[in-house]
């Protein structure tokens, strides 16, 4: 299997081809997403959540992104990476916009960029994009906004709202985004935006009318039992696996079970 480009991507869309995506923050987890076949990977600033401990995106730095993107981007083979551009990384300026793209792909090896906004958003993406540097935008819930929004909340679902989202993503298109992450979207107005534009959606809360789909790693895997949104399906129980097999392991330690002589080496 070769390397997944933009055009692949765009492509199997248009051919109606459903895409996946996840986030990956190192090797090893970028290693098997690529292993299954999934055709993007996001290094997403939710790291600052899932890795860091924060309470939200805001606190990552760009050096950090630029350094859970080259871990992952040594590991994969096939999957096309996207590393997403922190807080106050991009909004000052078109030029610190498109040196912070520069560093992403020059530092963190990977092949496109995504960023957060609406119309203010546009002409720094037809700036990086004509630079050469594929842009993935991302409209409607921002986290980066989060207290300007004052909290997560479900966005389009009335019908100026929904106008103003649709507009918002054709112009991204126009400026050059090959594809738009649809973030928190009434199922409707995420309908009607995929429908309005040629590039590829992709949802995460916005239901199952999207040319595809982005979750959190560690959230498909369960390893927060107590992280239950209605959007989310998660597809192992890895909050009990992970305890259980560190509990086990403790226990056997205590016990004198492990290590044995057959986990070990002899004198010559």
């Amino acid at each position: 299997m070769k390397k997944l480009t933009i055009p692949n991507i765009v492509e199997k869309a248009r051919q109606g081809e459903k895409l996946a995506m996840l986030t990956a923050y190192d090797a090893t987890f970028g290693s098997l997403i690529d292993e299954a076949g999934i055709e993007m990977i996001l290094v997403g600033d939710s790291l600052g959540q899932v890795v860091q401990g924060h309470n939200n995106t805001i606190p990552v730095t760009l050096d950090d992104v630029i350094y859970h993107t080259r871990c992952v981007t040594r590991a994969v083979k096939h999957t096309l990476v996207i590393a997403d551009l922190p807080f106050m990384s991009y909004q000052a300026s078109k030029t610190q916009a498109l040196l912070t793209a520069g560093r992403a792909l020059k530092e963190g090896f990977c092949e496109a960029v995504k960023l957060e906004g609406g119309m203010e958003m546009v002409e720094t993406i037809s700036s990086i994009s004509q630079t050469g540097i594929p842009v993935m935008a991302h409209i409607g819930l921002k986290p980066q906004t989060i207290h300007q929004m004052g909290g997560y909340k479900i966005h389009g679902k009335t019908v100026a709202e929904a106008a103003k989202l649709i507009e918002e993503a054709k112009a991204m298109e126009e400026a050059g985004a090959f594809s738009i992450v649809l973030e928190g979207i009434a199922i409707e107005t995420s309908r009607e935006i995929t429908k309005a534009v040629s590039i590829p959606t992709i949802g995460i809360g916005s239901g199952p009318y999207c040319s595809g789909q982005v979750l959190v790693i560690y959230d498909l895997l369960g390893m927060n039992p107590d992280f239950k949104p209605t959007f989310l399906k998660t597809y192992a129980d890895g909050h009990k696996i992970v305890t259980d097999a560190v509990r086990a392991y403790r226990d056997d330690v205590k016990k004198g079970i492990f290590p044995t002589e057959a986990h070990g080496f002899h004198r010559k």
